[in-house]
């Protein structure tokens, strides 16, 4: 497959954003639904509408298509389909070699879905209505329908591991980045996500879909756990922005929040005993109610959850205080 653009456990996280009085405010519930909701949730889910951004790059017969197609995938967003669709070949519009014959300039990939011949083989049945027979690799209906196969089968099923079932797909952390922005663009409900295309919004997105992920000290791997620093680290890295390891050099890193300026969603919250001793990150997440919250690999024995804290620079959170906040990229 060719290497586009450039985010991944999932647990029953659902967002929506709501305009208010100050700018908008990102209401944050924990469902008790299971895992995979969250994910599934943050890109339009499998209902969603398309939006006009969707009804304008796809042609009417290829969106149909990816719905369709998803249907056979609980938990597969369709947008997902989607937005490999365009990166992959304009959603079969492009003229280049391999999408409608040969293979890609690389020598690898056909097809409007850009499969590798051999892993197109291992998807490509059963057959789906409107498919060929044999599967053909150039056909838009037995492509689309043996992407989502192969989807399903690295994690999209249930929801449970959508941004690695993409990562499966095609192994680039960029590519990753650009088809869940683009998925998340394509779903009517998406309209109103917070800070959309921001590195700090792609990072709060990638960092929500790691809910119910264990804390593991040192851990900085999607699926398998992380510790606080680990977690904002890799958030920021699928949004393009490196940042170094510890919570203290993320904080000296900066650039600081004044601290009468209001929370972005996406910036670093701090905590600890003081500048020089600080010992937590978390990503702010907007506010539930009329409290502030925050995605964060909290302590050992617990996993990646969304949770309140204080956000006035002084006060107490547990034995530790609020330190401030930093805005990377």
């Amino acid at each position: 497959m060719s290497i586009a653009f450039d985010g991944s456990a999932t647990s029953g996280l659902a967002t929506k954003v709501a305009a208010a009085a100050g700018g908008l405010v990102l209401l944050v519930a924990v469902l008790a639904a299971g895992a995979g909701a969250g994910i599934a949730s943050l890109l339009g889910g499998g209902a969603a509408a398309p939006s006009a951004s969707a009804t304008a790059q796809i042609p009417s017969a290829m969106l149909a298509l990816y719905q369709e197609a998803a249907v056979t995938c609980p938990g597969l967003p369709w947008t997902v389909l989607a937005a490999i669709g365009t990166v992959e070949s304009g959603n079969g519009q492009s003229t280049l070699s391999g999408v409608h014959s040969g293979l890609n300039a690389a020598g690898l990939a056909a097809g409007p879905m850009q499969f590798e011949p051999a892993t197109f083989a291992s998807y490509d049945l059963p057959i789906p209505p409107g498919g060929v027979s044999p599967p053909d690799i150039y056909d838009p209906v037995d492509a689309v329908y043996a992407a989502a196969r192969m989807l399903c089968a690295n994690g999209a099923r249930n929801g449970a591991d959508i941004p690695g079932s993409v990562l499966a797909y095609n192994h680039s952390e960029a590519y990753v980045a650009q088809v869940l922005s683009l998925a998340r663009s394509y779903g009517e409900s998406q309209a109103q996500t917070v800070a959309a295309g921001t590195a700090g919004g792609i990072a709060l997105d990638w960092a929500l879909a790691q809910v119910g992920t264990p804390y593991i000290w040192g851990g900085e791997t999607p699926g398998g756990g992380f510790d606080c620093c680990g977690l904002t680290q890799a958030a920021y890295r699928a949004a393009g922005v490196a940042l170094p390891r510890t919570a203290q050099e993320q904080y000296d890193t900066g650039p600081p929040v004044p601290a009468n300026a209001p929370l972005q969603p996406g910036d670093l919250v701090f905590f600890g005993q003081g500048a020089t001793d600080v010992t937590h990150v978390g990503i702010y997440a907007g506010v539930q109610g009329d409290q502030a919250v925050m995605v964060d690999a909290p302590h050992g024995g617990a996993e990646v959850r969304v949770e309140p804290f204080p956000d006035v620079v002084g006060q107490s959170w547990g034995t530790e205080q609020f330190l401030g906040a930093t805005a990377p990229g």
